[in-house]
């Protein structure tokens, strides 16, 4: 089995898996602290790692993330083994854009009760004209994007007249850049936007119970 991270209940009437993002790994102290806040009776964490990640955990080597492919499968493979009746697929920025790209128009793989992207990356920084996110425009899985406001991947003047599809939720963290962190001088503090993303994750869940 794969070697994962786990909080929360085993036998919790939901499971998150959360994936980590391009640069760092599932022991990432943003990580640590959301599945922390999230993780309980009525809610498992599952972090995990995508192999080139394990392979730099195992020596050290950084390396740049697998292509696309390699990275759905991962994602397919950790549905397969973490398989749970309220499943909800969570990551932070890349591992959240290749949870929504197992979706394509006309074809849902997901066969999960919700996604959860914790920075989306719509562009690279300072590269506005490279631009992706089409996945968000067609995706009838609930899904709930939590962004940064001034997220140098996207920010919310960027993304004002986006045409979301209206199976997504957006929720915007005040003065928050890529990982959430807000400058000081904003009055809201790091902690503070990370209860906010797990407290609206919490409801966005709840929401999905009442609706299904």
């Amino acid at each position: 089995m794969t070697e994962v991270i786990r909080e929360g209940a085993s036998d919790a009437p939901v499971r998150i898996l959360l994936a980590h993002g391009a640069g760092a790994g599932m022991e990432h102290a943003f990580l640590a602290e959301l599945s922390r806040l999230l993780a309980g009776a009525d809610i498992e964490v599952v972090r995990f790692n995508f192999p080139y990640m394990s392979k730099r955990a195992q020596d050290g080597k950084r390396r740049p993330p697998d292509r696309a492919p390699v990275l759905l499968d991962h994602w397919r493979q950790m549905m397969r083994e973490f398989a749970h009746p309220r499943l909800f697929l969570a990551g932070k920025s890349m591992g959240g854009r290749m949870a929504a790209e197992l979706y394509r128009e006309g074809e849902d793989e997901m066969n999960a009760a919700g996604l959860l992207i914790l920075g989306y990356p719509f562009h690279p920084p300072a590269k506005p004209d490279s631009w992706r996110g089409e996945v968000l425009k067609q995706i009838k899985t609930p899904t709930l994007l939590l962004q940064g406001e001034r997220d140098t991947f996207g920010t919310r003047a960027e993304l004002a007249d986006f045409p979301f599809s209206p199976h997504v939720s957006v929720h915007w963290l005040t003065d928050g850049d890529h990982g959430f962190k807000p400058r000081k001088a904003s009055g809201v503090s790091e902690q503070e936007n990370l209860q906010q993303a797990a407290d609206r994750i919490k409801s966005f869940i709840a929401a999905t119970r009442v609706e299904a």
